[in-house]
């Protein structure tokens, strides 16, 4: 996959960005050259390799150094929604954005 002129073009608009031709053709040369590097990792037989949590898993066995999960403070719900404008069983209500 490879984009054209007119799709950086578009891209550009829909991003409300005004590129200079320079920029414009930079830029499509970067992109394309990102669209070459996915091709190229998804031409890769990865069939029967397993995926890795962690990239240095491959190399050697890591634990994660994880902190136990304990409450540090206090429930100040109640507190904290005073101040907001509409709540309701604990939730802050907002107005509708989406018809």
């Amino acid at each position: 996959m490879s984009l054209s002129a007119s799709d950086i073009e578009r891209i550009a608009s829909l991003a409300r960005l005004q590129l200079a031709p320079d920029e414009s053709e930079r830029m499509l040369s970067q992109i394309n050259g990102f669209f070459d590097l996915v091709e190229r990792m998804r031409s890769v037989d990865t069939a029967g390799v397993e995926p890795l949590a962690h990239p240095v898993a491959a190399l050697e066995d890591i634990t994660l150094r994880l902190r136990d999960d304990v409450v540090s403070e206090p429930n100040n719900r109640e507190a904290n929604q005073k101040s907001a404008p509409a709540v309701e069983a604990g939730l802050f209500l907002v107005p509708k954005v989406i018809e």
